[in-house]
């Protein structure tokens, strides 16, 4: 299906790579359309753990790393508005939730979204991740529902399907399948391994990886069930 229009979007995670994985086609539609769209970036993925085989950096060089994958891949979406919030990887689910919530609610004053792209609270996996989602429902709870823009939720928790049952939003991003594909080299300190047996299905015509890469997958958060404490 189609995406709809929208006047502004506002995409939030916490990690570099988040967004190519699993909405950089869906940002490559918005941004091709001329659509306003501002990527808040929380972290720079500063605690991830893997220095290659054998090491390629340190830990004190990895987040220069992380920046300057996070600009091309930014570049290759065609993001405009790219913003490192500055946060440290790994303690967002330590961070005081009025704050949290507080960053989230002056973005959305500054970009003025009718849609905001994050992580869906319970099916997101990591820790960051649910910390992330906490706060966007947080900060969007706090809107008259007339006034407050749509969220559509990235979850992948095993349980998902189970759940919440079928995504809302089956987002065919074909036509940006080399954009999704290059933004997810841009992260090569986090993908090289991973692309290249991804790479090597999709020569082969591997119906799943097809699906997966031109496929992108959205829940709509419904507030008059918000579950989020």
């Amino acid at each position: 299906m189609n995406i709809q229009e929208q006047k502004s979007v506002l995409v939030i995670f916490p990690h570099p790579d988040d967004e190519a994985f699993g909405v950089s086609g869906t940002i490559g539609t918005f941004t091709g359309r001329g659509t306003p769209l501002t990527y808040a970036c929380l972290t720079l993925g500063q605690m991830g753990r893997n220095m290659g085989n054998p090491p390629f950096t340190t830990r004190e060089e990895l987040p220069k790393i992380r920046q300057k994958e996070l600009l091309d891949a930014a570049k290759v979406m065609g993001i405009q508005d790219l913003r490192m919030m500055g946060f440290r990887d790994k303690t967002l689910e330590f961070e005081d939730d009025q704050k949290m919530a507080d960053m989230v609610t002056t973005l959305i004053n500054d970009v003025k979204p009718s849609l905001i792209i994050s992580f869906y609270p319970g099916y997101a996996v990591h820790p960051d991740h649910e910390a992330t989602a906490r706060a966007v429902v947080r900060a969007m709870r706090a809107i008259p529902a007339s006034e407050r823009p749509t969220l559509y939720g990235v979850a992948f928790a095993n349980n998902t399907s189970q759940k919440l049952g079928a995504p809302h939003v089956l987002h065919d991003v074909s036509t940006m399948r080399e954009v999704k594909l290059s933004a997810m080299r841009a992260h090569a300190s986090q993908t090289v391994w991973m692309l290249a047996d991804l790479e090597k299905r999709l020569q082969a015509g591997d119906p799943e990886a097809k699906a997966w890469v031109e496929t992108e997958r959205f829940y709509i958060y419904d507030f008059d069930k918000d579950t989020v404490s």
